[in-house]
């Protein structure tokens, strides 16, 4: 099992979205419509990650942990059990809607699943910022009071973001995305969102979206306030620490080498600058910025930089 595993994008139309995944990632997008979101590793009944080429090509995600887990996943790793993790990039043409994610204590009585997630931002355009917890102090009353009367700004920890910073957002804390970013998100494998304020906006049909006030209130951590990002930085370091999963920053630049070694753990590998070649027995491999790799537990492979590069490395989701 030397061969690193890619996936076809499953390109997601989004009211906020646009075309930045063409011009900044080099994808072919479907046509005429505002794309927001590219699902590069799902595993999920309704979304299934296609393999792009090598010896699984065009299994399903699901099909090669059916058929395969051990090598993929370590022997531990039961073969029904979804993929943990879903790699997503967000192309933020305008403002997301203000949202939350239930917490794991909560998610069972509301028919959800928790969502732990991280964002690396790759691009940021002047003035680009984050929503992430609340400003110290808000209290749930605040905020209720405030939704009534669409005057939430004031309740919400709003800052700005550049190029290489990231955070991690937890289960339970209010967020939104600011226009004018490129993200990359790492999560964990949920799609259960709760909307608690949209802006005023109108979905894709001229209506406006459905919103989940309820659910939002019952799922908001009243004590998350203020949450700092991690500044961009071009040192190794880990960026994101959860139970869920664990997300190291890997700069490589000219006789830099990074070894994944057999028997270890899986890995993502998610090049976010640069471009990289990962040598294995199964021959060479070339990834350019924008590409995320399933590195299977079986396989050994080294990573060389092409030009000055910087790596996501996604472990510990096992």
């Amino acid at each position: 099992m030397n061969e690193l595993i890619l996936f076809h994008p499953l390109y997601q139309e989004r009211v906020w979205g646009g075309r930045g995944l063409e011009t900044r990632l080099h994808r072919t997008l479907p046509e005429g419509r505002p794309i927001g979101e590219s699902w590069d590793v799902v595993d999920r009944a309704e979304a299934q990650s296609r393999v792009q080429d090598g010896p699984w090509a065009g299994l399903t995600l699901r099909d090669l942990l059916q058929a395969h887990s051990a090598q993929i996943m370590g022997s531990s790793y039961p073969p029904e059990r979804p993929f943990p993790i879903l790699v997503k990039w967000l192309d933020c043409r305008e403002r997301l809607s203000l949202q939350v994610h239930p917490p794991a204590e909560i998610a069972p009585a509301l028919r959800g699943e928790p969502k732990t997630e991280n964002w690396y931002i790759a691009e940021a355009e002047p003035g680009a910022s984050l929503i992430v917890g609340l400003k110290r102090g808000t209290s749930r009353a605040d905020f209720a009071k405030a939704l009534v009367n669409t005057a939430l700004e004031p309740c919400l920890h709003r800052f700005p973001v550049s190029m290489g910073d990231s955070i991690l957002v937890r289960s339970g804390t209010v967020h939104a995305i600011d226009a004018g970013n490129l993200i990359l998100e790492i999560q964990q494998n949920s799609d259960t969102t709760y909307r608690v304020y949209d802006w005023g906006r109108v979905g894709l049909d001229g209506k406006p979206r459905q919103m989940h006030v309820a659910e939002s209130l019952a799922s908001i951590d009243w004590t998350e306030f203020e949450p700092q990002p991690l500044r961009a930085a071009r040192m190794e370091a880990v960026i994101a620490q959860a139970r869920e999963f664990t997300i190291r920053r890997v700069p490589l630049q000219g006789s830099d080498r990074l070894r994944l070694l057999r028997g270890q753990q899986p890995r993502l590998l998610s090049v976010v600058q640069g471009a990289v070649e990962v040598h294995s027995a199964a021959g060479l491999r070339r990834l350019e910025r924008g590409a995320t790799a399933l590195v299977p537990f079986a396989g050994e492979f080294t990573v060389a930089p092409l030009e000055d590069s910087l790596l996501l490395m996604t472990e510990n989701f096992v």
